[in-house]
């Protein structure tokens, strides 16, 4: 059933019986409680610690610590985790350093950023959620208002590459929302907090309270508050599990947007999908490293053709060694008896992103129901919604898919319900209040309405 290929990456055929164990298996380490950590990131948090604590054990220590401890918390576990040493007053990136970055920047860069931002300005405003008036009936008045939270923590990883998308991915959505103040936590390394091209599209974007710090403690930093943090209302955006974790850990001390963990994808291929393609997306979110790449195909043969695809373009790509580590870990070439057992899998794993790279990709999807973001057809790979198309990149990961969404302009507003009567709204709602109240034995509940209703009722 698992057979070893030049790429050791698993191959499950569905036709044999312990193909459904495997499955279980892939599931189990794809969902939240597994243990999608970099070889890299398990030996450091042992190190730390002294002792191989499970991710869960880690993410709780560390926001313990930061939430007791504050500052002097974060700065130690940036020394130890991301061997830097930061003083106090380095944390914070200046706004001159802001200033540098944007005047150096390349113009072609700065006018892509421009591009990207109107993009996704222009979905985000277009899908942002209105307020609602209603009258049910006369004398009732009922609504529902949106408004914006007032401060809002930005995570952009920055451990083995710079993600410039993401800071477009989460600050513009929140900006098509009216927040006002944002917060940006990155790591503090070359692809982050000391990238030039990062702190230029802060400048661009207008974000200026950016904080060199990442991992659990800089979670715990935006939620808790720390010496020079002010605490946000909510935290956005991806980050590897202890990211994802610690959000989960934080959550109701301020609110999050999802368990945004290691990027993952599901390809569903028909027969008339291209190999090369459907390698080339595999790899490309592979290469996240750690990130999880699976396929469904019932077509005859398509297996074989993507893997001989794999170790083809592997051999050619920069990140290829980081994307084979992946694949191999936490990857999957599935072969379904059926489509209808495609889509069942894919439902089942409900992952980010999902790719249908069929001949007819909107016949399928009514029936997909589980994906952060979908992706029609065969010449739209999943790099278009990472960088330039509108939504954001910021979606669901490890099988949350079920009940949660990606991010958007909306996940930033607050709703308040609006409620107000005249005399007449009174009359009529009151003989409903009064008996439920009796029904509860809440009296003061029927003597607010008892003691309005007698005043307009008197002659």
């Amino acid at each position: 059933m698992v057979s070893t290929l030049s790429l050791s990456i698993r191959r499950i055929d569905c036709a044999r019986d312990d193909a459904r164990e495997a499955i279980a298996s892939l599931r189990r380490e794809l969902s939240p409680k597994g243990n999608v950590v970099s070889p890299e990131g398990k030996a450091r948090t042992a190190a730390v610690f002294g002792e191989p604590l499970s991710p869960p054990q880690v993410v709780e220590r560390i926001c313990e610590h930061v939430a007791g401890r504050g500052l002097e918390a974060v700065l130690d576990y940036t020394r130890k985790l991301d061997g830097v040493d930061l003083k106090p007053e380095e944390v914070r990136v200046s706004r001159a350093e802001l200033d540098d970055a944007h005047r150096q920047a390349d113009p072609g860069y700065l006018a892509t950023i421009a591009r990207i931002r109107e993009n996704v300005l222009t979905y985000q405003r277009a899908i942002l959620t209105k307020d609602v008036h209603v009258e049910p009936r006369p004398g009732v008045r009922l609504g529902l208002r949106y408004t914006p939270l007032r401060r809002v923590g930005v995570c952009v990883p920055g451990g083995a590459a710079a993600y410039p998308s993401t800071l477009l991915m989460t600050v513009v959505p929140a900006r098509a929302a009216g927040v006002q103040e944002i917060a940006v936590v990155v790591p503090p390394t070359k692809f982050g907090g000391y990238n030039p091209q990062l702190l230029a599209a802060c400048r661009e974007l207008g974000v200026d309270e950016v904080y060199r710090v990442g991992g659990a403690q800089a979670v715990a930093a935006l939620a808790y508050g720390v010496e020079g943090i002010p605490a946000v209302d909510k935290i956005v955006g991806p980050g590897n599990l202890f990211v994802a974790l610690a959000k989960k850990y934080v959550y109701g001390e301020v609110d999050i947007d999802s368990i945004a963990g290691p990027s993952e994808v599901v390809l569903i291929a028909d027969a008339s999908a291209e190999p090369e393609y459907i390698a080339a997306d595999l790899i490309s979110q592979a290469e996240h490293s750690p990130g999880a790449s699976i396929l469904l195909t019932w077509a005859p043969g398509m297996v074989g053709r993507v893997a001989d695809a794999l170790e083809r373009q592997l051999a050619e790509l920069s990140r290829g060694d980081l994307a084979r580590d992946s694949l191999e870990k936490f990857g999957a070439l599935i072969e379904c008896v059926d489509e209808d057992q495609a889509v069942a899998l894919s439902n089942m794993f409900a992952p980010e992103h999902l790719h249908i790279s069929t001949a007819d990709p909107e016949r399928l999807l009514p029936r997909l129901t589980d994906a952060g973001a979908v992706f029609l057809g065969h010449l739209t790979p999943v790099a278009l919604g990472d960088y330039a198309a509108g939504p954001s990149h910021v979606l669901p990961t490890s099988g949350t898919a079920r009940w949660a969404s990606g991010l958007s302009a909306n996940d930033f507003l607050r709703r308040t319900s609006l409620i107000g009567v005249d005399a007449r709204g009174l009359s009529a709602l009151a003989p409903d209040v009064r008996l439920l109240a009796d029904v509860e034995g809440l009296t003061a509940h029927r003597h607010s309405v008892d003691v309005r209703a007698a005043r307009i009722e008197r002659p």
